[in-house]
């Protein structure tokens, strides 16, 4: 809730930074403005189910003041150089999407919400006028999705990972993961520091001792499946169980997405482990690298039991080192200043 001569763009700049990357961008960001706080965010939700149309709306230019904001807004954000994961780049957001409604003379509501753009899939408008009809895309005018392995990634065994080789990685090394996953996200270790607490230790069957664990709560799979969609959630919410994780049980490395927090980090630091993250909003698409999938602790939990994975060549990137310095902090530094120098050179 602003006050009247706030400014809308110094505010969405200022909050953004403070989101972290989970919510996977590049994306695209609805604001509401206007009404009451709960109107607003009402509108800034309803404003995603608009289609991308930015480039447009910059080749014409823009209409009314609404317009604007888009352009003013979508031009700040990216200049934060955050980019894509939020390791820095060109583009941050996609879109800027902006819907605004009567209110008070004395109150200035607002509601931001940043959406990955993953999650764009088809838009349409109920009004009355009978059904919709949405026709699906024709395959044919998909891409083909294909990957080679670069000659930069190396391929890790987990199976006979050491704490030596997690030291060995630096900032940015692109892994490629092969062997036994354990899977773990907020109720599994909500769980495991009630165990370890009371004394009775981690579960029959579960050994971290220079293992990974990836942040993740898998969907149940379909037909042929190994898993259903299996993404990684974001890190930070483990962030309170980093310092438990990492000198109680053995755990060498975790495997999520976006930023990790200072404490995590300091904990990273100081038992020599690692933060690998995986790609955020391709969930699918991550888990065609999961061969096998087997609940090993915890099964009440559903899809937050404690799972063993066998991933093969399942990428990550190393985003926090054995020596604390994170990609989330230095990359979009970097881009930053990048930006600005692109902008003089002009």
């Amino acid at each position: 809730m602003l006050n009247p001569a706030d400014s809308i763009v110094d505010w969405v700049v200022n909050t953004l930074p403070t989101m972290g990357a989970g919510w996977c961008p590049p994306g695209v960001l609805g604001i509401g403005i206007g009404g009451t706080a709960e109107k607003a965010m009402v509108l800034a939700k309803e404003s995603l189910m608009a289609p991308i149309d930015i480039d447009e709306l910059r080749a014409r230019g823009p209409a009314n003041t609404i317009d604007e904001l888009r352009l003013e807004i979508f031009d700040k954000v990216n200049a934060l150089g955050i980019g894509a994961q939020g390791l820095g780049g060109l583009t941050t957001v996609v879109d800027v999407k902006i819907l605004d409604y009567p209110t008070h003379a004395a109150s200035l509501p607002v509601g931001m919400i940043p959406n990955c753009a993953a999650t764009r899939h088809v838009e349409f408008h109920l009004d009355g006028s009978g059904p919709a009809v949405l026709t699906p895309p024709k395959l044919e005018d998909w891409p083909d999705v294909t990957w080679e392995i670069s000659a930069e990634s190396r391929r890790v065994n987990l199976d006979t990972l050491t704490s030596e080789e997690v030291q060995s990685w630096r900032p940015g090394d692109r892994l490629l993961l092969n062997g036994k996953l354990l899977t773990g996200r907020d109720a599994a270790h909500k769980r495991i520091q009630e165990l370890l607490d009371s004394g009775q230790g981690l579960p029959e069957g579960v050994d971290f001792t220079n293992r990974l664990i990836y942040y993740v709560g898998p969907v149940d799979p379909v037909r042929d499946e190994a898993v259903g969609p299996a993404g990684p959630t974001t890190a930070t919410r483990m962030d309170k169980f980093t310092e438990m994780m990492l000198s109680k049980t053995g755990l060498i490395g975790m495997v999520g997405k976006a930023e990790r927090g200072p404490l995590a980090i300091e904990s990273i630091k100081r038992h020599k482990a690692v933060y690998l993250m995986a790609v955020g909003g391709a969930a699918y698409l991550v888990s065609q690298a999961i061969r096998a999938a087997k609940v090993v602790a915890f099964e009440d939990l559903g899809m937050e039991a404690i799972y063993e994975f066998d991933v093969q060549d399942m990428p990550v990137t190393v985003a926090v080192d054995s020596a604390g310095e994170s990609v989330h902090q230095t990359g979009p530094a970097e881009w930053k200043i990048k930006i600005e120098n692109l902008k003089l050179a002009r």
